[in-house]
């Protein structure tokens, strides 16, 4: 019998998670929780907004670094 996901706090379920890893439906509730220290973007809505996120993901890849 599989616990009841809903009722752990983010720290038990990565720990169950991690103990668990073949457990599929728990790395999901884990994934679908997010974090509330995740940065959020927008999705783009115009070719400038696609393109800032394009500069974003390619710094996130590097680093950090800037590209231009």
């Amino acid at each position: 019998m599989k616990p009841d996901f809903s009722k752990m706090n983010r720290q038990e379920l990565r720990a169950y998670v991690l103990t668990h890893r073949e457990d599929d439906d728990a790395s999901e509730a884990l994934i679908k929780r997010g974090s509330s220290n995740s940065p959020k973007f927008r999705f783009p809505q115009t070719d400038e907004d696609l393109k800032e996120m394009e500069m974003i993901l390619h710094q996130k890849l590097r680093g950090g670094e800037k590209s231009i």
